[in-house]
């Protein structure tokens, strides 16, 4: 597996869960921030070892 990917997926993950409570007018240091980031970065590590596996 390819470490830059999968870092490069969990830091997308987490910059875009962390904005998605802004949506509804959310502040970005706010608990569900806080809580999407981290959902966020999971989904994004998860995504980057799929990713990973399929193209190496």
């Amino acid at each position: 597996m390819n470490k830059k990917v999968i870092y490069f997926f969990a830091l997308v993950g987490l910059t875009v869960g962390s904005f998605i409570p802004t949506l509804w007018g959310g502040s970005l240091l706010g608990g569900m921030s806080v809580l999407f980031s981290t959902i966020g970065g999971f989904v994004g590590i998860w995504l980057g070892v799929v990713v990973s596996k399929r193209f190496s």
